[in-house]
Formats: C-alpha cells, structure tokens, sequence
C-alpha cells in the first residue's frame, strides 16, 4: 500500500511538472512577441538600381484579408498572397502603378516576387526565398512618427 502511495504521489508530481513546462511554453507563445509576417517591411537595397528611383521598396503584408499593399521603389502595387507554414506565394496578378522611372529595373522587382516559395524571419528580418535561395531581405519600417527630443 506504501508502495502504491508512493507511486500515485511520483505520477502526480510528474503531471503536474509536465503541464506547467506546456503551460509556460504556451504562455511565452501568447505573451512574447513571435515574427509575423503582418505589418510593413522596407527593402535592404543590395544594387544601385534598388534606389534609382529614389524610394526604398516597401511591402505591407495583411494577414486577415490575404492582401498586399506596398511600393516598388518607382510604382505603388497590390494584390493577394498565400500562406501556410512558411510557404508564402503571391497571386500573379500584381497591380502595379504605370509611372516611368529612370533606371529602374521593376519587372526584376516584380518577377522577384513571382518566384517567392518560402520566407524566413531571421533576427527581425524578412527573407524572401526561392527554396533556400533568398530573393531579397527586409526589415521592418521604423516608427517616423517618434520625435527625436534633445
């Protein structure tokens, strides 16, 4: 009969062990701020050409609506995307702005997002990829609105 107490305590105590460890994990889940996709993200030129039109290329991802909003670096775009897991895919039908811009190579931009098969958040920054070749690297789109008071 001790034996018997001893065990239920034992099994007991590892229940109760075990649903804290999950408990706190799914609490650090909820609590903590996880990367998502959602939200603005500006593009980390690579090429002189990434600025020829004189703007960063900004893409605004809306996970509710599967909707996205943003800026070539020349021509304001928008259309849809796909998710699940970390697959990501645009719609291939990107409306795009028609402005002309002086050495600016946007089908390269545009085509870029085509081959998007994946992404990756890796310390704050958005990689688009190919499989495990990244098309392109953003980070997210700082706060303007905060005054500098000095």
């Amino acid at each position: 009969m001790k034996h018997i107490l001893v065990l239920a305590a034992i099994a007991t105590f590892m229940v109760v062990a075990f649903a804290q460890n999950n408990s706190a994990h799914f609490a650090s889940k909820i609590f903590h701020d996880e990367p998502t996709l959602a939200g603005t993200w500006v593009l980390q030129p690579v090429l002189a050409s990434d600025t020829a039109a004189g703007k960063l290329p900004t893409i605004t991802f809306n996970l509710a609506s599967k909707k996205f909003s943003g800026n070539t670096g020349c021509n304001d775009m928008s259309g849809h995307f796909f998710t699940k897991g970390d697959s990501l895919s645009f719609d291939e039908h990107i409306i795009v702005t028609r402005k002309a811009c002086e050495g600016y190579n946007e089908k390269a931009f545009i085509d870029n997002l085509g081959k998007t098969t994946r992404f990756e958040i890796v310390d704050g920054v958005l990689q688009l990829m190919d499989d495990q070749t990244i098309l392109s690297k953003r980070t997210r789109k700082p706060d303007t609105t905060m005054k500098n008071k000095a």
